[in-house]
């Protein structure tokens, strides 16, 4: 089947362009200001607010309702006060409610999505309405601060020293917080100085959110393209100097059973040091860091025949990741059923990026194909503000030599943004992995290496309503191949009624970041229109159970860029929606049409070594799903996503599930569930397949400061089953003591007759690790 590609590339980026002139001419959402007074007094953290510069401090108040709606005033209120001392910059909550909270739990940094009462505060202090940071804290006076970057995209893993105290009232819960100077960037000007600012509030009570600066539904209650003027009556002080030391002492102690391997022990020391260098630009610094306490990535069930995108999970690559891996094309994993990951053997997932940071420090063992941790020796990284509209990163870390595994290697990566517009920004990557060679009579530089450089244009509109990305990048590497390129033209329109994305990316077969960056395949076109669009019943009768409801279409291409074959593709005419007012979910696909030529090997359905499939064969494959998403606000509340029908040349049947309860705000429990059952033709001589992954966690919270949890996780698909228990004691702020034991066992033990030692187990490892904060 060849495929004709007529200037599909060339309309799309024409269309792309001209959607550039979009942010100069739309109207910013209505604003409103906020006037900041210096503290005469001095405030006392009581979270009671009884000092006068509270009481004469202009009120925030008269909230906009963001959930259900977002034509009409918030029903349960909040208030935001705002002053300012010499140190610190406080703020204040009146939040009104009776005391009935939804809180998950008592951890710092809770995670994004919805299931917990919060109230935020997002500063945009340079005015670009594309970075800020955010402070929220829940009514147990728990703390949530991060980065947001991108218009609306948050990571929590930026650490920093603020205080808060919060007083529960039958009718209300009061926050007094304060920020010290020194953990904001932010620059002095004469004259009026002028922040961006936005408080939101979740309301779990009643299903409710709001926002101080009126924000449409629809959108990110971190979306800073919806903040308000910050005006300050007298400046902030000057920014001061910020140095902290992070120190750290480990113990480690593991055994490889698997391959026949004592155990050993060893202990361990190293230091991050932040340095701030000016009013925007921060240095980081680490030698030999240790990421034994990072959460356990967690597994799913391969269908794809390409490789699956895990997202990072050391602190030192999350902060300020997106100056490095905010240019390619960003996605999730995409999945047949919600928890499987790939298409069902179609294109696999959607993430292009040329600087992948889990390529440092992990490589994988060409013998046993397993992951193999490659020591860090040290690194730095210099990330921030120049100027207004200019941002800059710099990362260049060192790894150590891995016997038969990898050699000695420097990973570096310089990228620089430029904002245009109000909200856009162009920008450059250069990303490099160099290779050392350890032999005494080679030279230093050895032949290996791959490198990549890039341009971005990244459209960001100023009512946040359109968004886009082109962008160009071409791989170097020894073997010098031609067609080392890989482009795109890509962007999308969301309002609270329509929602549309359109584009196309080209991967040309040369392009090769596999040892830095994240491709999962190459020679390929893709184009991926989606459609969505919503209505709001106005019968009472309906809108007091119903928020929206819609429907849309979705569909994804892929051609052979080579040979023009098509190789990939899937449809959905038609996919209808309801969002309930409670904020639960319902979604129902009736008929999902896939294709899939295998155009460059086999490929076992199941990847669990069965008879494939042959290569050059093609399939057409139809299927029905649904997924549900119930009130996340209850103690108990589920997720399930169903797939039933033909999968290649046999069905498949997949149902998906994760069963979550809250014992508030103390424990957690939720057990994941991944069930596929597939059943190819037996004549032809090939086999069904049953494939099970179950993930129970247990997340304990004894107070704010001490946490348990504990992972299981069963998969059949790849024989194993891995335990992961996590102790961490936040005995001051941002110094932790951690206790972490990991086990892996087989799944199915008479699989693999050798000698592994007690309860079958592959290896086994155990960590004490204790950090301490020092601010210089």
């Amino acid at each position: 089947m060849k495929f004709a590609l007529p200037s599909l590339f060339i309309v799309l980026l024409s269309t792309s362009l001209s959607a550039i002139l979009v942010p100069a001419c739309a109207q910013a959402p209505n604003e409103r200001s906020l006037h900041i007074k210096k503290a005469t007094g001095k405030i006392v953290l009581d979270g009671i607010l009884d000092e006068e510069d509270w009481q004469v401090a202009q009120v925030a108040g008269n909230f906009w309702q963001q959930f259900p709606y977002d034509t009409s005033a918030a029903v349960q209120q909040s208030e935001a006060r705002m002053t300012f001392d010499d140190e610190f910059l406080y703020v204040s909550f009146v939040v009104y409610q009776p005391r009935k909270y939804a809180v998950q739990s008592l951890r710092r940094d809770f995670p994004q999505g919805g299931g917990t009462d919060l109230i935020f505060i997002n500063l945009d202090t340079f005015r670009d309405k594309q970075n800020a940071f955010h402070f929220a804290v829940n009514p147990y006076g728990v703390q949530r601060e991060g980065l947001i970057a991108n218009g609306d995209n948050i990571t929590n893993d930026w650490d920093n020293k603020w205080y808060t105290q919060v007083t529960n009232y039958d009718d209300r819960w009061i926050v007094e917080s304060s920020i010290p100077f020194k953990t904001l960037r932010y620059k002095v000007t004469e004259g009026t100085n002028i922040w961006n600012v936005n408080f939101f509030r979740n309301n779990l009570s009643i299903n409710e959110r709001s926002s101080w600066s009126h924000m449409p539904r629809g959108f990110r209650g971190n979306n800073i393209a919806f903040t308000s003027p910050l005006i300050w009556d007298t400046p902030p002080p000057q920014p001061a100097g910020n140095i902290s030391l992070i120190p750290y002492a480990s113990l480690n102690s593991n055994r490889d059973y698997l391959n026949e391997r004592p155990g050993s022990t060893r202990p361990g020391i190293g230091l991050d040091a932040k340095i701030a260098i000016t009013t925007g630009l921060n240095l980081d610094l680490t030698i030999n860091p240790d990421f034994a306490q990072a959460e356990v990535d967690r597994q799913v069930t391969n269908l794809s025949r390409f490789e699956l995108f895990f997202p990072e999970r050391r602190q030192f690559f999350l902060e300020n990741s997106d100056l490095f891996a905010g240019f390619g094309v960003g996605g999730v994993v995409s999945s047949s059923t919600g928890g499987s990951g790939g298409g069902g053997g179609g294109g696999g997932n959607s993430v292009v990026t040329p600087f992948f940071s889990r390529r440092i420090g992990i490589a994988r063992d060409t013998v046993s194909g397993n992951n193999v941790i490659i020591p860090i020796l040290g690194g730095a990284r210099l990330s921030g503000k120049v100027t207004n509209r200019l941002r800059v990163g710099l990362l260049s870390m060192q790894t150590a030599h891995k016997e038969g595994v990898q050699a000695s290697a420097n990973y570096s990566v310089l990228s620089v943004q430029q904002r245009v517009f109000s909200r856009s920004t162009i920008g450059i990557i250069m990303a490099s992995k160099q290779d050392f060679d350890s032999k005494r009579d080679q030279p230093l530089f050895s032949s290996g290496f791959n490198r990549v450089i890039g341009l971005d244009y990244n459209l960001a509109s100023r009512d946040g309503r359109l968004n886009g990305k082109i962008f160009a990048h071409k791989s170097f590497t020894p073997q010098n191949p031609d067609d080392a390129l890989a482009m795109a033209a890509l962007f999308e329109y969301s309002s609270p009624r329509l929602s549309f994305t359109a584009g196309a990316s080209r991967i040309g077969s040369g392009y090769n970041v596999n040892q830095i960056g994240f491709v999962p395949r190459n020679d390929i076109w893709r184009s991926n229109p989606q459609l969505e669009y919503s209505f709001f019943p106005k019968n009472p009768r309906f809108n007091s159970i119903v928020n929206s409801w819609g429907f849309g279409f979705d569909s994804d291409i892929r051609v052979q860029a080579s040979t023009g074959r098509l190789t990939d593709w899937d449809f959905s005419p038609v996919q209808f929606f309801v969002r309930f007012v409670d904020n639960s979910l319902f979604r129902f696909t009736p008929l999902r049409t896939d294709y899939t030529y295998l155009f460059d090997r086999s490929f076992d359905p199941s990847n669990r070594g069965n008879k494939p499939l042959p290569r050059g064969s093609e399939y057409r494959y139809r299927s029905t799903r649904f997924s549900y998403q119930s009130n996340p606000a209850k103690l108990f509340s589920v997720i399930l996503m169903g797939r039933i029908g033909e999968y290649f040349n046999g069905n498949i049947t997949s149902l998906s599930s994760s069963w979550m309860y809250r014992y508030q705000p103390y424990a957690n429990l939720s057990v994941d569930f991944n069930y596929n059952n597939i059943n190819l033709p037996e004549k032809q001589g090939y086999a069904d397949t049953q494939l099970i992954l179950v993930g129970p966690r247990l997340d304990l919270t004894f107070s704010k400061s001490v946490f348990l949890t504990t992972v299981v996780q069963y998969n059949n698909q790849i024989n194993n089953i891995n335990l992961n228990t996590r102790f961490q004691w936040r005995f001051k702020p941002v110094s932790d003591f951690f206790v972490v034991y990991t086990d892996n066992y087989f799944a199915s033990y008479p699989d693999h007759p050798y000698n592994l030692g007690w309860m079958n187990s592959k290896n086994r490892a155990l960590v004490v690790k204790l950090t301490y904060w020092l601010n210089v």
